[in-house]
């Protein structure tokens, strides 16, 4: 989806230089798998903890990318929420959830089992604004780890820059309505009108009667073939008669012929038991 401001495309990602104020941010509008549990407050210093259950490669890779950024996961979050729609974060891929054999162990440290280890779903622990989704956000990581790997970035449109993508994409519909109106004038050309009636000429004489009883014998054999009677034609000129005519008369062919084909395999049948 385009804004007036921002969009997802290709090209590279720093969330180290966006800026994460807790200043007055409008409330974007949500849109496609967002589910607000409550009106979101960027001003408010409220702070929710969300599990994000996702794949240890998918944990590992954005763990990485907020300590090269010198960042935690909730910035890496909360740079895309800023800067991409909600509409484009909810059409992004989702990463998905992990496999049923994908799984970490922790050390509990509260409760009656305190000191044993378990083992649970991956996950990305982040502390962030109340109100979103845990889909939602893994979705924004999934962007975030895009947009650094050069497959996404946030393009910037101003008035200009939309009206020329306008003129260029007017420019090659013209462009492509020209080129299709030439090619039916080239249709409609006497030498290729000349061609095409020739052709016709071609496949009809080549369109032999079906025999009424189908292909008793060998005369009839070579009959459907186009051979003359009486004739013995070798197994490669028989062969290479029959893929000529099978193009011709096959079923799903311009000028395909259930019956011919069927007769065409017949005469084969027949010419190779009375070889």
């Amino acid at each position: 989806m385009l804004e007036n401001s921002t969009h997802v495309h290709q090209g590279a990602f720093d969330p180290s230089a966006s800026s994460f104020s807790h200043g007055a941010d409008n409330d974007k509008e949500q849109n496609g798998d967002v589910k607000m549990t409550e009106t979101k407050s960027k001003a408010s210093n409220l702070k929710h903890s969300y599990t994000i259950p996702c794949t240890s490669q998918f944990r590992d890779r954005v763990s990485k990318l907020a300590d090269r950024k010198k960042v935690n996961v909730a910035d890496l979050a909360r740079s895309v929420l800023l800067m991409v729609s909600d509409a484009d974060i909810s059409d992004f891929a989702d990463p998905g959830d992990p496999d049923p054999q994908d799984r970490e162990t922790v050390i509990l440290k509260s409760g009656p089992s305190k000191g044993r280890p378990w083992r649970r779903k991956p996950r990305l622990q982040v502390r962030m604004a109340p109100g979103y989704d845990a889909l939602f956000i893994r979705k924004a990581l999934n962007l975030a780890l895009h947009m650094e790997e050069g497959k996404a970035q946030v393009r910037i449109d101003t008035p200009e820059t939309i009206e020329q993508r306008q003129r260029e994409i007017e420019r090659i519909r013209k462009e492509a309505q020209e080129a299709a109106q030439t090619e039916q004038k080239n249709h409609q050309l006497p030498e290729t009108v000349e061609e095409l009636e020739r052709l016709q000429a071609i496949v009809s004489v080549l369109s032999f009667e079906p025999l009424r009883d189908g292909v008793q014998d060998r005369s009839d054999a070579l009959h459907i073939l186009g051979f003359p009677p009486r004739t013995y034609p070798s197994r490669m000129e028989l062969r290479a008669r029959f893929r000529m005519l099978a193009t011709i008369h096959h079923p799903d062919g311009k000028y395909g012929s259930h019956e011919r084909m069927s007769q065409l395999n017949q005469a084969m049948e027949v010419l190779r038991y009375a070889s």
